[in-house]
């Protein structure tokens, strides 16, 4: 459902407070409702498969996920799976048609390791799990954390492929969720002003340069490969979802906008056509002040003080 460009840019400037906040209990209350479907089918599986497209929000909404099932008397524990990748060998490493190392690929973690974790934690048994170091490229087993659920626990493993058929075929009673920012903002006469997959690239681009350091230039050279990544290995399996999120938030862009402006219009002019559109719309759109944004809000995870996202060397 679109997000109103009029009620947005009236909210932010008569009452940014209360717009934040009624922005993040509209998502808190689809979080809830996912947990409650998700607690009545716990018998059927420990596992809980959580996907989406980079700039989802995967780990906030994975996180709060957690707090409402423990609130419910539910212990789980939320697991990223880019610790399943496995450490980046050339020689056997999936290509893409030019040639290059395709990170994108599905068949760039260890399915065989995560499906058997799967199978272990829903017979009762304990596993390792094993932590992946970015900055080295590699896997490593040694700082790997033991994990076993009990009758009434679960496990969120959160990643973009987490709904493949190489996982969910071997994992049928798991329950799946979908997650990406589906909505666009219209104006009165219903045209669009800022399109939904915008969110996703600002949403990047901010964290990238909140985290690592990166410039805009750094987020677009690979955006393209990233959504051919979306298109061939994610979207695809999301009607295999028992629930799907929008993650867009109708704060989403106002609170992007003192953030990604100065960094867009810091880029040669010319170079990235959708930098030219994304930044006419945003012209539109009022800013909103960070002051206003709670650290529990998804919006947090991309602009930094965030409650559940510190980690700064994950790119989903």
């Amino acid at each position: 459902m679109p997000y109103s460009l009029k009620e947005i840019n009236e909210a932010v400037r008569s009452d940014p407070r209360g717009f934040v906040e009624r922005s993040d209990v509209a998502y808190t209350e689809k979080v809830k409702k996912a947990a409650q479907k998700i607690a009545a089918r716990r018998k059927e599986s420990h596992i809980i498969l959580l996907s989406g497209p980079s700039g989802s929000g995967k780990t906030t909404t994975a996180m709060k996920i957690e707090e409402q099932l423990e609130l419910m008397g539910i212990e789980t524990h939320t697991i990223s799976m880019d610790n399943y990748f496995n450490t980046i060998d050339p020689e056997t490493a999936p290509r893409n048609r030019e040639g290059a190392i395709d990170y994108e690929s599905p068949f760039c973690l260890d399915v065989d390791l995560l499906n058997r974790h799967f199978a272990m934690l829903d017979q009762g048994k304990t596993i390792h799990v094993p932590k992946y170091e970015f900055a080295r490229q590699m896997r490593s087993d040694t700082l790997s954390q033991p994990l076993r659920l009990g009758d009434d626990e679960m496990a969120v493993f959160e990643g973009i492929h987490a709904l493949n058929d190489i996982i969910v075929g071997k994992n049928p009673r798991a329950f799946k969720l979908y997650i990406a920012a589906r909505s666009n903002i219209v104006d009165e006469d219903g045209s669009v002003v800022f399109q939904h997959p915008w969110i996703r690239l600002c949403r990047r681009i901010v964290r990238d340069f909140k985290f690592r350091g990166s410039d805009a230039e750094f987020t677009l050279k690979l955006w393209n490969n990233v959504r051919r990544g979306e298109k061939l290995y994610i979207s695809p399996y999301k009607e295999s979802a028992d629930i799907m999120f929008d993650s867009s938030l109708a704060i989403s862009v106002s609170a992007m906008k003192p953030f990604v402006t100065p960094l867009l219009e810091g880029l040669p002019a010319g170079k990235y056509p959708v930098v030219e559109d994304v930044l006419r719309g945003l012209e539109k759109i009022e800013p909103l002040d960070e002051k206003y944004i709670a650290a529990h809000s998804l919006a947090r995870e991309f602009i930094g003080g965030s409650k559940y996202f510190e980690d700064p060397t994950t790119a989903n």
